[in-house]
């Protein structure tokens, strides 16, 4: 009697070969599209080397397989604007996109008379991508001095001694420049503002205790907290930093009070909704990641994955959060 298992077996390995073939002609059909395709361009409105930046470029990295190449354009000047601008007149088709920040998409609209782009209207948001909490920070010889040892005792001091307290940051209408603002109308306090030329030089005149206490970024100031020249009073978001738990935050004693340095990626506002979603689930992956955790957590930095309604809920209510404090200030970029 003859037997059809051979045939049959043949079949099979057939078929199979078959759909490994089609598998592979697949898989070369991908990689050929992946390296002739366009590559995105990820508008950085800020200079490269910084933590706006670093954690940028983490990202385009951990986007390879599903986006494909992603380049880092870095477009600093403006307070940000210059870069953000281009971001907003960027053709809408997912090919660009980049960096909305609290200063660019929640400050700037409040600090200049005139500016190029609407912060609402000319962008689809994407993800939120970090939060970054500010320190409220004193020089540890000014804080032995004054018998300060954390946020109740400053502003009993501070009610104690009107005017007597002052404190640094970047410029004026700079974060540092408006937690301080805030500090101060939720204590019930006054300290003078002494505006620094950057970061570094409010840093290093609080050192040289040139000022009594800065809201200075957490990522900026860890270094000197943990040696001890620095005395750490609470940080600004609403609660703890999981980076230094052991630092108090603000809201513990004044309740309510929040402000922190936060960045995410939007695309121009016409991109097309599936567009939109393909870059977020991308983005939120790559964020997620073992790798970004790690990386980011050496800049005191928290990743904040989001869908596109979240941030841009969110980036409206900081929009909207910073518009009395700027305008209390009485600082302008004009």
């Amino acid at each position: 009697m003859r037997t059809t298992r051979p045939r049959l077996a043949i079949n099979l390995t057939l078929a199979a070969l078959a759909t490994l073939a089609l598998a592979l002609a697949g898989m070369v059909q991908t990689a050929i599209a992946q390296s002739t395709a366009k590559p995105m361009r990820l508008i950085v409105p800020y200079a490269a080397g910084g933590p706006i930046d670093i954690t940028v470029r983490v990202l385009a990295d951990g986007v390879k397989n599903p986006l494909g190449v992603v380049l880092v354009d870095n477009r600093p000047g403006g307070a940000g604007n210059i870069g953000v601008d281009l971001i907003a007149k960027a053709a809408p088709d997912g090919a660009t996109i980049g960096v909305s920040a609290v200063a660019t998409h929640a400050i700037n609209p409040w600090l200049f008379a005139k500016m190029p782009f609407d912060a609402v209207k000319d962008f689809a948001p994407i993800t939120q991508m970090v939060r970054v909490p500010n320190v409220l920070v004193m020089n540890v010889e000014t804080a032995q001095k004054y018998g300060i040892k954390n946020v109740a005792d400053l502003i009993r001091f501070a009610r104690a001694n009107p005017a007597k307290l002052d404190y640094g940051s970047g410029g004026i209408g700079s974060a540092g420049h408006l937690a301080g603002e805030m500090f101060k109308k939720a204590a019930g306090i006054y300290a003078v503002h002494i505006p620094y030329n950057g970061g570094s030089p409010a840093q290093t005149a609080l050192l040289g205790g040139q000022v009594h206490f800065n809201f200075d970024n957490l990522a900026t100031a860890a270094p000197n907290i943990r040696s001890g020249k620095l005395r750490a009073l609470a940080v600004t978001t609403a609660k703890r930093s999981s980076v230094l738990p052991e630092i108090p935050a603000v809201a513990e004693t004044l309740k309510g009070f929040e402000i922190d340095t936060w960045w995410g990626l939007v695309a121009p506002a016409a991109t097309p909704a599936a567009v939109v979603t393909r870059l977020n689930q991308a983005f939120v992956a790559a964020l997620n990641s073992a790798e970004a955790k790690t990386r980011f957590a050496a800049l005191m930095a928290e990743p904040v994955p989001t869908t596109p309604e979240q941030f841009g809920a969110f980036m409206r209510a900081e929009l909207a959060k910073y518009e009395p404090l700027v305008k209390a200030s009485g600082a302008t970029a004009d």
